[in-house]
């Protein structure tokens, strides 16, 4: 079993490095945030098992961008902008996005695409790889990563545009997944109804789903009658509602202005949303005592809750309270001990600490956070970090290659993978996974030429 998962790890970084740039970058920053992607993961659930999906299987990440959109760049990952996000007023709307861009996974639309030799070549060299980092955007880009789409955006609506019929199709499934779970179809009507208008701007001013999801009269007409034969198949569920305000709420307390939130929470309001847009706009002012007061009150409002711990834990640590951050995350990773990201936040906690144990007990989590993520460049700085102090400099060598390798800079992964070649032994998993970097460098440095 452990042979068969190093092979597979081994098999999807590859895969994934096959996608790197061989043009120049333009970074796109992803949040990762844990709370955040669960809601998401509780929110997709019910369209994404209604289109056949696993669940497990597919990721719902959040790009940071005020513009309005929502892609799939392959058959594991949904990209929602935080601009579309936050300008949704219901979960269904978000649910109706999610379906939609599940039937174009369900479809093969994304399929065929890559299957195709020459668009894969040209999806290369539009740079297609997601560099997934940790953390929560609090300004000093913990949250923050850049997933490498390149510099031409005409290329990249050429490989991202869907065609009508492709939408057409999207959009009675997408539909159809609803009425399957007892979601409002309406809501689709909602979310078209932002992009109305758009398709009679220029490109340039357009926002991009309507440049990759061609919005027309046609495809209004057809939806609303779609919903008219759906629309009495549906059920209230409290508990969309509250993961979809959870996301909001934490997603909107991060990236706004904090007086802006705290302007907005009705100062009576005691729920756990609230406490948790106050706690973390408080972190961000920064105000360190109301921040962590707040903190404290919503740990013991929602007692061992992973995600609220692992906030706790990140105040604290951003705060330079490091034993206190230990024990936060410590409480969190017992309660979600398979959460890559709260691992993440562990490791980098038990780093700060600066101590022989800590180390050793940073390098156990951060080891078991990339046996489960295996591309989150943050997580892979940390961890060779904690290889570096606990004296295994070939290691520490493979995951710098691996984090630079994820961020695009082949030429930089190539020299620390190379490093890596000379210090780890012929053949062992690490010096297998050294020659993956190379490969792809060479690779790489061939479609230049």
């Amino acid at each position: 079993m452990a042979g068969n998962l190093a092979r597979g790890a081994r098999a999807a970084l590859a895969a994934l490095l096959l996608l790197c740039i061989a043009l120049p970058a333009q970074a796109i920053t992803l949040i990762r945030d844990p709370d955040i992607e669960y809601s998401l993961r509780k929110l997709a659930a019910p369209v994404l098992t209604a289109a056949g999906l696993s669940p497990g299987n597919i990721r719902v990440l959040i790009v940071r961008d005020d513009k309005l959109n929502a892609f799939v760049v392959d058959s594991r990952h949904i990209l929602i902008h935080s601009g579309l996000l936050l300008r949704m007023n219901r979960a269904e709307e978000l649910q109706a996005v999610l379906a939609h861009e599940a039937a174009h996974i369900a479809n093969g639309h994304i399929t065929r695409r890559l299957s195709n030799q020459r668009v894969a070549s040209n999806a290369a060299k539009f740079g297609l790889l997601l560099s997934l980092a940790a953390g929560a955007a609090t300004g000093n880009a913990e949250a923050a990563a850049g997933i490498a789409l390149g510099t031409s955006s005409s290329a990249q609506r050429l490989f991202f545009a869907h065609t009508r019929a492709e939408e057409a199709s999207a959009d009675q499934a997408a539909l159809r997944y609803m009425a399957m779970r007892g979601i409002d179809p309406t809501a689709m009507n909602d979310v078209l109804d932002l992009f109305r208008g758009q398709e009679l701007l220029t490109p340039g001013r357009q926002d991009p789903y309507v440049r990759t999801h061609p919005l027309t009269r046609d495809r209004i007409r057809a939806v609303k009658g779609y919903v008219a034969a759906y629309k009495n198949r549906t059920k209230d569920d409290p508990t969309a509602d509250y993961w979809f305000l959870r996301a909001k709420g934490k997603l909107g307390a991060f990236l706004r202005n904090p007086g802006w939130t705290l302007r907005r929470i009705d100062k009576n309001d005691t729920s756990d949303i609230a406490r948790m847009r106050r706690a973390v706009a408080y972190h961000r002012i920064p105000d360190r005592a109301r921040a962590v007061a707040e903190i404290n009150r919503l740990a013991v409002q929602r007692p061992g809750d992973p995600y609220i711990l692992d906030l706790k834990g990140q105040i604290l640590l951003e705060s330079k309270d490091f034993r206190g951050a230990v024990a936060a995350y410590g409480a969190a990773v017992n309660a979600a001990p398979n959460e890559p990201l709260i691992l993440a936040g562990y490791g980098r906690a038990l780093l700060a600490l600066k101590t022989a144990d800590g180390n050793r007990r940073a390098l156990n989590a951060l080891e078991r956070a990339r046996s489960r993520d295996t591309q989150d460049p943050r997580m892979m700085r940390d961890l060779a970090v904690a290889y570096a102090k606990t004296g295994n400099n070939g290691m520490a060598s493979l995951a710098t290659a691996e984090r630079y390798a994820l961020l695009g800079n082949l030429e930089t992964a190539a020299v620390h993978a190379k490093r890596a070649e000379g210090l780890l032994p012929r053949g062992s998993p690490g010096w297998n996974r050294a020659q993956d970097v190379l490969n792809a460098a060479r690779s790489a440095g061939k479609r230049r030429k």
